[in-house]
């Protein structure tokens, strides 16, 4: 992946991480998607933890300008790359990082159905690339900021960049449990 992506480039990004985990996790067995293995979440809790992230992030997409500038502040530096952002994120994780309050999904998914999990995934995601696409232009994502619960304040640049490397990072988790399932 590029180190510096365009506004298109995000949403691209952003389409395919959702369209992976759709494709992946439709051939997962119901057993195997609920399943909580010990002391970790289910793949249908990563996948709300998937939803509850993305959802999260669209208000400083969609919020006008100045309440995002008013609440956040202005920007001190300059964008990180999609590369620096990924191993400041993996640095806060191996350093004990990990979601917390709002973000921690159900104990029990098991009362929602598999596909709108799925569907919820998908939708969220497609209302983040729509936002991005109709509300900014290339250089305002570098020049806003948005609190991150690990990261601090990153741009809105960095915060796509966020969740597309998030996407794939619970996707490589999701695909450990269904291997380790086999």
């Amino acid at each position: 992946m590029a180190n510096m992506l365009s506004k298109e480039e995000i949403i691209k990004q952003l389409t395919t991480a959702s369209n992976d985990v759709q494709t992946y996790c439709s051939n997962i067995n119901y057993e195997l998607f609920f399943y909580p293995p010990a002391d970790k979440w289910s793949i249908a809790q990563n996948i709300e933890h998937l939803i509850i992230a993305a959802k999260s992030t669209i208000p400083a997409y969609n919020l006008p300008k100045f309440i995002v500038r008013l609440y956040a502040g202005k920007p001190n530096r300059p964008s990180r790359t999609y590369d620096e952002l990924v191993a400041k994120y993996q640095l806060k994780l191996a350093n004990g990082g990990k979601a917390g309050g709002r973000f921690v999904p159900n104990q029990s998914a098991a009362g929602k159905r598999k596909e709108k999990l799925l569907q919820q995934l998908s939708s969220v995601m497609n209302k983040l690339s729509i936002t991005i696409q109709q509300k900014w232009n290339d250089s305002q994502l570098d020049n806003y900021i948005a609190p991150h619960p690990l990261l601090g304040k990153i741009t809105l640049r960095e915060l796509g960049y966020f969740t597309i490397y998030h996407t794939y990072h619970h996707l490589a988790i999701i695909k450990e449990r269904t291997i380790l399932a086999n």
